[in-house]
């Protein structure tokens, strides 16, 4: 029989074999090994490239299988696009900064500095003040560069006598100007030899206060009262400051100004200029006030290399 099934063996295909039912189970299990197809195990990971660390370990993969040549490209490609959205989102905040900014200085506050000695002993040269540009309503000096928007105040209020305000100078209607207001619409100024004030015919009240320190004398210090406002004002008692009477009528929408060292300041008394009427001569137009002074938030004189910002002063 061994001989029959070895014979049969040669030449058949598995398909078309069957084992004789007299044979052993050795034989049945023999032919069955050489003759089954084998099935190839699939593995899970068979057409997949493995892709090897950096540290030279064995494959692992988590990890991206496209070439590292690319990953850089996209990385690269990424990188550009959150570089240039943060410079959209810094353009944006500086844009909203500066829009903010331009709202307050338009309609809340402008800071200015003190450029001379004509407001002492109130103002020194080299103060940093605070305007509030609300109190007074708003003119086209109310915005940068004086656009001519509109004529005239929006939402405008008369300052009072003793304010000190900002204001464009006639002559130009661009330069800043700071001084207190003496007359207002329809008041007779008159400005003596002597140094004495009078409104309406009316003496100012002052009252001497005495020398001012380390001057030796040559200037004085008082105390005067403009309605109801009381403040200090300093006079040079030398022949040489000396000065003939003045007087002058304050046109409707005007206001007469004057420096509180009143020696030394360049105010109503002393503008001149051909191409404004004699009559409004000294006059400033209500639209070219800006604002009104009310704090003082630092002082740093000239030269600033040789000091340092002083804050004792603020208020």
């Amino acid at each position: 029989v061994g001989g029959a099934v070895r014979d049969l063996l040669i030449g058949a295909e598995p398909k078309d074999f069957d084992v004789a039912t007299d044979a052993t189970p050795e034989e049945v299990f023999a032919a069955s090994e050489a003759d089954a197809p084998v099935e190839a195990v699939k593995d899970p990971a068979a057409g997949k490239r493995p892709v090897w660390s950096d540290k030279g370990d064995a494959p692992f993969e988590d990890e991206p299988t496209t070439p590292v040549y690319a990953r850089k490209s996209a990385k690269k490609a990424k990188g550009e696009q959150s570089a240039g959205d943060e410079t959209v989102e810094i353009v944006k905040t500086i844009f909203f900064a500066l829009l903010i900014a331009m709202v307050l200085r338009i309609f809340l506050f402008q800071p200015f500095t003190i450029p001379s000695a004509s407001m002492e002993p109130n103002l020194y040269e080299g103060d940093y003040i605070v305007v509030s540009k609300w109190s007074y309503g708003y003119s086209k000096h109310s915005i940068p560069f004086s656009p001519p928007l509109f004529d005239g105040r929006i939402m405008g209020s008369a300052p009072k006598r003793g304010d000190i305000v900002v204001f464009k100078l006639p002559r130009d209607d661009k330069t800043d100007f700071i001084k207190r207001v003496i007359g207002l619409p329809g008041d007779v100024i008159r400005y003596t030899g002597d140094k004495r004030l009078f409104i309406n015919g009316e003496s100012v009240a002052e009252k001497l206060l005495g020398a001012e320190p380390n001057t030796l004398g040559s200037a004085e210090l008082y105390q005067e009262k403009l309605g109801t406002v009381e403040h200090e004002i300093r006079k040079e008692m030398s022949r040489y400051r000396a000065q003939p009477d003045g007087q002058w009528t304050v046109p409707a929408g005007h206001y007469f100004m004057m420096g509180d060292n009143r020696d030394n300041s360049n105010d109503s008394r002393y503008w001149d200029d051909p191409n404004i009427p004699k009559d409004l001569l000294g006059m400033v137009p209500d639209q070219n006030i800006v604002g009104k002074a009310f704090a003082v938030w630092m002082s740093w004189p000239e030269p600033k290399l040789s000091h340092l910002p002083n804050f004792s002063r603020v208020g």
